[in-house]
């Protein structure tokens, strides 16, 4: 089969012609119809991402497909069915190994370039607002990095909760997307002071922060008092260091996330997190966005899209 692999962290990945992978106890095999790139990606492939498994590897973290076959021990889902997988990893293939006890069965209305793509976008800012942030009907949410694939669904599921929504996203363009996904209020995080703009729209009560860097700290001093910061990641490349005096003051709670833990220690609160998703999904209550459909011999190229911004909402490879 085909895959994307890593074989050096100072070299591109590369298409290359691999032995079809079976499944060992407790696994499934997967014919993959689509992948969809995070941006974990890009750092897994230079090995500074917390997970990066060990040389050679297949790129692409969350995908969906068709069960091939089942590993010893494994009762289902029975071959045939579609699904949906966060493997890690190995998602940048023809087929692909994955724990059976992660597989999630995909409505039969969702299109796989959807699936794909939705577990961990979505399951990220549910998750993130309501279980860690607790995020309540009525409250001010500012979203940063708003047009990228986590930020949007932060602003379609922040809009569900009940929440305010202010957006934040460099250009037109991404503007309109984060308009389109229910934001209430834009800014142009290209041209605009950040901190202002907020507090001339009254402060906010949460924050989602998957950038990092100098948005970070022009957000946190647009806090209300006792707002809560959500730390999901760091697009900028830059990890912000938390001045205590201002925390302490404004009563701020700093709150990390990581979504790929829970998958492990607390499992619990995602099963129901992704239920809770796929029914709004069923019920006409999401709509996905996707910016670019790419086919595998083109991997490179989607992941450059993401690596320079080009992209709003998800890129998606289908092998």
């Amino acid at each position: 089969m085909r895959a994307l692999i890593v074989t050096d962290f100072d070299a591109d990945p590369r298409i290359e012609e691999v032995e079809t992978p079976s499944p060992g106890p407790g696994e499934v095999l997967v014919r993959i119809e689509a992948c969809a790139l995070n941006f974990a990606d890009l750092l897994m492939a230079k090995g500074t991402y917390q997970d990066t498994p060990e040389l050679p590897f297949a790129l692409g973290m969350e995908v969906a497909g068709r069960i091939e076959a089942l590993g010893e021990g494994v009762k289902g889902p029975k071959p045939g069915t579609r699904i949906a997988v966060f493997g890690g990893s190995g998602g940048m293939a023809e087929y692909g190994v994955f724990p059976a006890d992660r597989c999630i069965p995909v409505p039969d209305g969702m299109p796989s370039e959807v699936a794909a793509g939705f577990i961990v976008a979505y399951g990220t800012s549910h998750l993130a607002l309501t279980h860690r942030a607790r995020l309540k009907e009525g409250e001010t949410l500012l979203v940063l990095g708003a047009a990228g694939g986590v930020g949007l669904t932060a602003v379609e599921v922040g809009k569900k909760l009940g929440a305010t929504v202010i957006a934040v996203a460099n250009g037109t363009e991404k503007l309109q997307a984060c308009k389109d996904a229910g934001a209430d209020h834009l800014i142009d995080g290209s041209k605009e002071d950040i901190r202002e703009a907020v507090r001339a729209l009254g402060g906010a009560d949460v924050i989602y922060d998957p950038v990092g860097g100098d948005l970070f700290k022009q957000a946190m001093r647009a806090c209300k008092p006792e707002a809560r910061i959500i730390v999901i990641g760091f697009a900028s490349g830059d990890v912000p260091q938390i001045p205590a005096n201002i925390i302490l003051v404004k009563n701020i709670t700093v709150i990390g996330f990581y979504w790929g833990a829970y998958t492990t220690f607390n499992p619990g609160p995602l099963v129901m997190s992704v239920r809770d998703l796929m029914g709004w999904y069923a019920e006409g209550k999401l709509d996905p966005h996707i910016s670019h459909v790419l086919p595998l011999d083109r991997a490179t190229e989607a992941l450059d899209l993401m690596r320079q911004r080009k992209s709003t909402g998800k890129v998606v490879v289908t092998p």
